[in-house]
């Protein structure tokens, strides 16, 4: 048997290296990614602030496929055949070499099995202006984007030790972005920056989000039990952030950014702007822009991905008010509906809904989270479906008996607010279920056993050495399967 896994990141890294493991020598795992090395993306945060440099957080992927034996093809998929076409009954994918000796090049491998990790576009082009690379805003999103963000931050901060005032932005790009933790975890690593370097105070610092009220990270908030009282995280995000002197604006969509302006729309109809020096605001995300075609040639992408461009898989899609929207429509194995042999995993899967609530101002213009899906659960869906391909080329049956709903998953989240031994703080965090069930829970959607937040220095050492555990276990060393995802 021949698995495809499309992408090496944190999602089609897990698959493909568990598979492997699980399979062995009698069958074949091919990664295809235009990306030479891995990343491990949450310690971009700390490129960005000169804390950690890109060899850090990356190494390179061809030498740990080659000791795994696993075939490691350096492209991006372009086209996916589910059915093959009139030249071949094998179902396969198109794709375009991004290797410097073979450039351009398109080539195609068959498949039994393939599976989508493919992640986010960053789509920088919905908001005019935002971006490092077409835009006047910086990025953390990859560790080049990182490096280049730090660079122009130290400038800034020798300008302010000289005695400048400057503004800082850190937030959502767009009204429909997710990801607002990684804006969060590098506006607190900034302003720990800035307080070392003693130019704290000739900083502003604003935080503008899509986000309906503070701490609600596309996950439609959530509620803590501490010391016998049950608070949202609402108060414990706004606690910290007047802790520090931050001011902030939720319900906000940016619709364009120039040089030294940001211009925001709000649910309640307001339009503005911020001046800034320096900014880091998340862009929205969408799919890869991969295209599917039946045997005879017609494309029928449509049917295949969402309109966002990400694939659908076992969700129930059917288009619901909030009030019915429910835990079961979210997906269990992550298979195509269409193709039992095809999966979708990490940000390449559809989503059924957001998890907070679709807000729209009197525009039209959603100005509310999409569902984060980065991180351990990427790496929980990679590990499952990497068990159900397994289960069923052993058994030779098509069962699919491991299962990873995020309605019925837990994630814990370690959030840096500032990176040193004995000065680091982070929020250490615990959520179940990731989408709320409030049939089984209610009155909060969620158990407040298992729903936990904390902030401190131990945060920090915990973060610090998820990182190492983390890099030691993409990189395949003895025992790395042994540490959980």
């Amino acid at each position: 048997m021949r698995i495809v896994v499309m992408g090496a990141g944190i999602s089609g890294h897990t698959a493909a290296t568990l598979l492997k493991r699980y399979l062995g020598k009698k069958h074949e795992v091919i990664v295809i990614s235009p990306n030479t090395h891995w990343n491990w993306i949450p310690s971009n945060i700390w490129v960005g602030v000169g804390a950690m440099v890109p060899k850090d957080v990356t190494f390179a992927l061809k030498p740990i496929y080659h000791k795994s034996k696993i075939q490691f093809i350096q492209a991006k998929v372009t086209n996916l055949y589910p059915e093959g076409d009139k030249t071949s009954e094998q179902a396969f994918v198109e794709y375009e070499s991004t290797a410097p000796e073979t450039k351009g090049q398109i080539n195609r491998i068959g498949y039994d099995y393939c599976i989508n990790a493919t992640g986010p576009k960053l789509n920088f082009s919905a908001t005019p202006g935002l971006g490092p690379e077409e835009g006047n805003t910086v990025s953390v999103c990859t560790y080049l984007h990182a490096e280049e963000a730090n660079e122009k931050l130290q400038i800034l901060i020798q300008r302010m030790k000289k005695g400048e005032l400057l503004n800082f932005v850190f937030g959502t790009g767009h009204g429909m972005c997710t990801c607002q933790g990684a804006a969060f975890e590098y506006l607190f690593n900034v302003d720990h920056e800035l307080r070392k370097a003693g130019v704290r105070d000739k900083a502003k610092i604003l935080w503008i989000s899509n986000e309906y009220e503070l701490g609600d990270f596309g996950m439609g908030g959530m509620h803590l039990e501490q010391g016998g009282y049950v608070t949202s995280n609402k108060i414990f995000a706004e606690s910290l952030f007047a802790e520090r002197g931050i001011q902030w604006k939720t319900r906000a969509h940016v619709s364009k950014i120039e040089k030294n302006k940001i211009f925001y729309t709000t649910l309640e109809g307001e339009d503005g702007f911020v001046r800034y020096d320096f900014s880091m605001l998340i862009p929205p995300f969408s799919g890869v822009g991969l295209k599917a075609f039946r045997k005879n040639g017609e494309e029928f992408t449509s049917t295949l991905f969402a309109a966002n461009g990400m694939m659908k898989v076992d969700a129930n899609y059917e288009s619901k008010n909030y009030e019915n929207w429910d835990s079961t429509d979210w997906p269990s194995t992550y298979q195509s509906p269409f193709y039992s042999n095809l999966f979708g995993i990490g940000i390449a899967f559809a989503p059924p809904h957001p998890i907070s609530k679709v807000m729209k101002n009197g525009d039209g213009i959603q100005i509310s989270p999409t569902p984060p899906r980065t991180g351990m659960p990427s790496a929980i869906m990679g590990k499952v479906v990497a068990q159900n391909i397994t289960h069923q080329i052993k058994s030779k049956t098509k069962e699919l008996k491991h299962k990873a709903s995020m309605a019925e998953m837990g994630a814990a989240c370690i959030a840096s607010a500032g990176n040193g031994i004995f000065s680091g703080t982070a929020v250490s965090m615990t959520v179940y279920p990731i989408v709320p069930d409030f049939k089984k829970y209610p009155k909060w959607g969620r158990s407040l056993t298992y729903t936990t937040g904390e902030i401190g220095l131990a945060g920090h050492w915990i973060k610090m050495l998820l990182h190492y555990m983390f890099m030691y276990k993409a990189k395949c060393k003895p025992g790395w399967w042994l540490i959980p995802e």
